[in-house]
């Protein structure tokens, strides 16, 4: 049902809370105020005018009211002067950020006095007082959480003194998904606004439950200056948006984006959305929170994984092997070669131990034997104490380099040199600056590259919609899959030398290695799928391989890859690659790559290319 209130045509209450005489100009300056366009959230439409992100006609007064930010100004001021016997749904009760917004502006102090029960309750229980914008890192196994997420938790006046963060509030943005997508789904839905977005206030304890994997994942919390009073105007704003949809996007309108908008409501003046026109990347919007002045310190909190690793770092092969068997069954801290360890290394393993049964029960439902094994373990640690964990913390997610990436190479192909000029919107690759990304981890969205050649010939070279890769490196104790993904169009060889533009859709699962702190290997099987015009059937396919090495050395990140494909018709293709970035600064790099390329149906090509990469959003 719609917030429209039939009453507000009919103008059938008439008493001494009459609405205020204000003159044109005034309520036209009111509708232009940034904090008013703010709390309809409008933005200027292409066409002029205006425009609400918002998606749901209940969040309006006003028939016009999603595209008249006037209109929806004066249908606000006569509703707050209705008769207060609707109780709770008075437009003052259900919009208590406009209601306090237009009595200071207008000194409207003959306001009707309803008593909003609901929301004073509501209100009172979260007890807004300070606000700490939380990023759980990118977590690639995951479609809506592979750049990262943001949510802000709203902490009680208390916090310092008792410690009481989870019983504070945690403010989300989120499609909302009935039934059960399956990935590939869920990420065109995504892509294509296919979900409604909510808001949601809930207890931060329940959205830890709800997001098991942050417990694999590091956790960044920075305590924004917001004070008390600027907490709580955009807690009472995100009261009027209960259960108001938007569309949900991933790249732009997503869950980042919304809670810039909220921050600009808690702190009037400060410009944040606009700096995203295009796309909002989680690790974007922290930097652009930062670079605001809105942070007051930044917490740390490595994920149940780092911890483990870190714990098990200094023990050999053959202690991790007990770290292994403590976890499959503790009647082994009793047994006599166990016991026949020195103290000190028993107990780096019995910790190791608890922490590997944590791990593997994220996610899981409590039983009884791992809560039995849980114990066992513990109480063997309070007598025989470990020394503390302590952890170097990483780099910061946004002062890695930025999104946007701008590409000038020149190169050549056998004797024919060319220019390439290349864009890619979102976000990381291989090579790219390593500070605040983990090593091995690509998430590369919307890359075209454009190339001429010295006869003026232009062609389409490239265009990805996707690469994601994730060359998680297996160990003694853990041993994730690696794997990959891509679509779009892309040059091979063909026929007589020439090179063919052909769509493609390839993936890829394996292993990967740590060789060193700064090195890993990888290998994974492969398959693809192919619409070539050199082939017969409209899709052809192949199996193949990809392995390779990547290092990040003092000059930056190098990689050594071969790759092959065996297609089902006879086509055999394979590539040999190195690619070599030096990192000029943060946000500037220069690659070599060089390639050689085979194929049944032409001779072999050889191609070097320098590249300037410019990260910039």
């Amino acid at each position: 049902m719609k917030r429209i209130f039939p009453y507000l045509a009919l103008c059938t209450w008439i008493n001494a809370h009459a609405t205020p005489q204000i003159s044109a100009e005034r309520l036209e300056a009111l509708a232009n105020n940034p904090y008013w366009i703010a709390l309809g959230h409008y933005e200027t439409g292409k066409l002029g005018g205006w425009r609400s992100y918002v998606d749901d006609p209940d969040f309006f007064l006003a028939e016009e009211g999603a595209s008249d930010p006037a209109a929806e100004l004066r249908a606000t001021l006569t509703a707050l002067y209705t008769a207060t016997d609707q109780g709770d749904k008075h437009p003052q009760c259900v919009y208590p950020a406009r209601t306090r917004w237009l009595r200071e502006q207008l000194q409207l102090s003959d306001l009707p006095q309803p008593v909003c029960g609901e929301y004073k309750a509501w209100y009172a229980d979260i007890n807004p007082h300070s606000t700490v914008l939380v990023f759980p890192a990118a977590y690639l196994n995951s479609p809506s959480s592979m750049f990262g997420h943001t949510l802000l938790r709203i902490d009680q006046p208390d916090i310092h003194e008792n410690n009481t963060a989870m019983l504070s509030y945690a403010l989300n943005f989120g499609a909302f998904i009935e039934g059960a997508d399956n990935s590939i789904l869920y990420a065109w839905k995504g892509l294509m606004g296919g979900y409604p977005g909510l808001f949601a206030l809930v207890p931060y304890r329940d959205k830890l439950k709800e997001y098991s994997r942050l417990e694999n994942r590091d956790l960044w919390e920075y305590r924004l200056n917001l004070t008390a009073e600027e907490t709580g105007r955009m807690v009472e704003h995100v009261w009027e948006l209960k259960q108001i949809r938007f569309d949900y996007y991933f790249f732009d309108e997503n869950c980042s984006y919304r809670l810039l908008e909220l921050l600009e409501i808690a702190r009037p003046g400060i410009e944040l959305t606009d700096q995203f026109p295009i796309t909002a990347i989680p690790t974007d919007t922290v930097r652009a929170v930062k670079q605001a002045g809105l942070v007051e310190s930044i917490d740390y909190r490595p994920s149940r994984e780092k911890e483990l690793l870190a714990r098990a770092e200094p023990l050999n092969h053959a202690e991790q092997q007990w770290v292994r068997q403590l976890a499959e069954n503790e009647k082994l801290l009793d047994a006599p070669d166990f016991l026949a360890l020195p103290a000190p290394r028993r107990a780096l393993i019995q910790d190791a131990a608890f922490r590997l049964v944590r791990y593997r029960a994220t996610g899981e439902a409590r039983s009884s034997e791992n809560a039995t094994r849980s114990y066992k373990l513990l109480r063997s640690i309070n007598r025989n104490p470990p020394p503390e964990l302590s952890l170097d913390r990483p780099g910061l997610p946004e002062e890695g380099h930025e999104s946007r990436t701008w590409q000038l190479g020149a190169g050549t192909r056998e004797d024919r040199a060319f220019a390439e000029y290349g864009l890619r919107m979102a976000y990381h690759d291989l090579n790219d600056n390593l500070s605040g990304f983990p090593l091995g981890a690509q998430i590369e969205i919307l890359q075209l590259k454009l190339r001429q050649y010295e006869d003026s010939h232009w062609q389409l070279q490239r265009l990805d919609l996707a690469t994601i890769r994730s060359l998680t490196p297996r160990g003694e104790l853990l041993k994730p899959l690696s794997w990959q993904v891509a679509g779009g169009l892309e040059r091979v060889l063909g026929e007589d030398g020439d090179e063919r533009l052909v769509s493609h859709l390839n993936g890829g699962v394996g292993g990967s290695w740590q060789l060193d702190e700064d090195a890993l290997g990888f290998a994974l099987a492969t398959a693809r799928i192919e619409h070539n015009e050199d082939f017969a059937p409209f899709v052809a396919t192949a199996a193949g391989f990809n392995t390779g090495l990547l290092w990040h050395n003092p000059l930056g990140s190098l990689s050594l890859e071969a790759a092959g494909d065996y297609f089902h018709n006879g086509e055999v293709r394979r590539r040999l690659s190195l690619n070599q970035q030096w990192d000029i600064y943060r946000n500037l790099g220069l690659r070599l790559t060089a390639q050689r390329e085979f194929s049944q149906l032409a001779a072999p090509v050889n191609e070097v290319m320098l590249e300037l990469k410019w990260y910039h959003y």
